[in-house]
């Protein structure tokens, strides 16, 4: 009897080692995937890669025909990862239906996002979509953005760096930049002003802004899991790093919701006295809409988790391409000069062509989100040929993307401006001039989820990039290092930026190369 029932598993684990071959080879056929074991999947090339997720996609990627691969994860369904322009346009348009971000996505956010835009799919989502972008056309919030931007650069971004200046000391950029663009998101958003920047740089970051900091770092390290069952499992227990997003998750909770309370009851008092005056901020014009209180929490949250460091993320890095690149920086500095600033005001940057090609080009390459993955709702085919099955993540990749000589040439891992500024179109606004498909860049997603804040970020960037440039020159502490990108929900550059601060005078900075005979 032991014989027999011995003989039976074998012929089981025969049989299972043959059908997994057999979806190995297939899944070979679609992408080059990496190397896969039965049960385990690619735990073993997962592992030995860990530190270098992104080169390693990057490479797998560029490697396969179709540039797309197929990673089979231990415990969770098939991911197709890709970076084919077609097949991107695909799933973000031409199919979309059958990509929502689907109940793993939603898991993995619902703690902190709810049922926030950014985490819904369907009719709750179109319902969200149609709101939000109502009020990111209205011409009071885009006033109010100008105005914040202008307030906080003069009273806390200038004095700050100015003060670094004046002492010779070091500063951390992407620090300083994080914490900046957290009070104009929560000036915009919530109409409060957290204090987060001001020229004495306080070591610890407001319990808000730490809370938003600490739930981010938690949730990135959930999506980055090759085993999903070990933080559910933590949840479920309520231990170590899980118990402390719940408490994360209750400060943030309850300091939205004590405003919308505050903004209630100040509106009734304000309708009771017929004073006619309103908030321009998001929080506020929701309440008018009339909408739940947990479903004004959860929208406004998810704005500023989407506001809070991408654009942070993209001027660190384009800070720091233009210490390497020179050239590229008085170029730029030229363009100020010209008067396609606008003078120094919030809004008067959209015909700075070369700017704009300037942190595109920097997003290509250091994207603020690494990748974006959806669920497919039913079997497919991808452009390339790829079979999806139903449950199955399907991810396209951002990163690797902006690395695919396929797609940008043999020059693909360069800095360079040309890509963007060879195509010019009289007329046409600058976010247009470049001619370069959202399906072969998808830094703002594309198809229906185009990013709504797109135009609002690009105003931010642009303020901020041309308000820094025009006052001071940054160096890097250490010129030789290369930073490693870090893709938690938003791209970090681990250990950050610093650099000396020196103050110049704009025009005296751009005339000396130019007397000295060229660049």
């Amino acid at each position: 009897m032991m014989i027999c029932y011995m003989l039976w598993w074998l012929v089981a684990c025969c049989l299972l080692f043959l059908l997994y071959g057999a979806k190995l080879r297939s899944g070979w056929s679609h992408g080059h995937g990496p190397r896969s074991y039965p049960v385990i999947g690619c735990l073993v090339a997962f592992y030995q890669n860990r530190r270098r997720l992104l080169d390693w996609y990057t490479e797998l990627l560029a490697a396969s025909p179709t540039q797309t691969i197929v990673v089979d994860r231990l415990g969770a369904r098939p991911t197709v990862v890709t970076a084919n322009p077609a097949n991107v346009e695909h799933i973000l348009k031409g199919n979309f239906g059958n990509y929502p971000k689907g109940k793993p996505f939603t898991d993995i956010l619902g703690d902190l996002l709810g049922t926030g835009i950014f985490n819904v799919d369907g009719e709750l989502w179109y319902a969200q979509r149609k709101l939000v972008s109502h009020e990111f056309s209205a011409r009071a919030l885009r006033e109010l953005e100008f105005a914040v931007l202008e307030d906080e650069a003069r009273s806390r971004l200038v004095p700050a760096l100015s003060l670094a200046a004046a002492r010779g000391a070091a500063v951390d950029m992407q620090d300083l930049l994080r914490r900046f663009s957290f009070d104009v998101i929560c000036r915009v958003s919530l109409g409060v002003d957290p204090g987060c920047l001001d020229p004495a740089l306080p070591a610890a970051p407001p319990r808000l802004a730490a809370a938003f900091d600490a739930a981010a770092g938690i949730i990135a390290r959930r999506g980055a899991a090759p085993v999903a069952a070990v933080w559910k499992a933590k949840r479920a227990l309520g231990i170590g790093s899980e118990r402390r997003l719940r408490e994360e998750i209750a400060v943030i909770h309850e300091a939205v919701m004590d405003l919308i309370h505050i903004r209630k009851k100040e509106r009734g008092l304000n309708q009771v006295a017929g004073d006619g005056g309103r908030r321009s901020d998001l929080l506020s014009r929701m309440i008018e809409c009339g909408y739940p209180d947990e479903a004004i929490r959860d929208m406004v949250i998810s704005f500023i988790m989407a506001g809070r460091d991408t654009t942070s993320s993209a001027l660190t890095w384009f800070f720091w391409l233009l210490t390497r690149h020179r050239g590229v920086e008085r170029e730029v500095l030229e363009e100020i000069a010209g008067g396609g600033a606008g003078g120094g005001a919030a809004g008067g940057q959209g015909r700075m062509r070369t700017l704009h090609a300037a942190l595109c080009e920097t997003m290509r390459l250091y994207p603020p989100v690494a990748w974006d993955s959806k669920h497919a709702a039913a079997g497919d085919v991808l452009p390339d040929g790829t079979r999806v099955e139903r449950g199955d993540r399907v991810t396209y990749f951002q990163y690797g993307m902006g690395r695919m000589e396929s797609i940008w040439g043999a020059d693909a891992g360069d800095f360079s401006l040309k890509r963007w500024l060879k195509l010019p179109e009289e007329g046409a606004p600058a976010a247009a001039v470049a001619g370069v498909s959202p399906f072969k860049y998808p830094v703002f997603q594309a198809g229906p989820r185009t990013c709504l804040g797109k135009e609002m970020a690009f105003v931010q960037m642009k303020f901020v990039a041309s308000t820094v440039l025009r006052r001071f020159e940054l160096a890097p502490v250490d010129e030789g290092r290369v930073p490693v990108f870090l893709p938690l929900m938003t791209a970090h550059m681990a250990g950050g930026l610093n650099v000396t601060v020196r103050s110049r005078d704009l025009v005296d900075q751009i005339a000396a190369p130019a007397a000295a005979g060229g660049n």
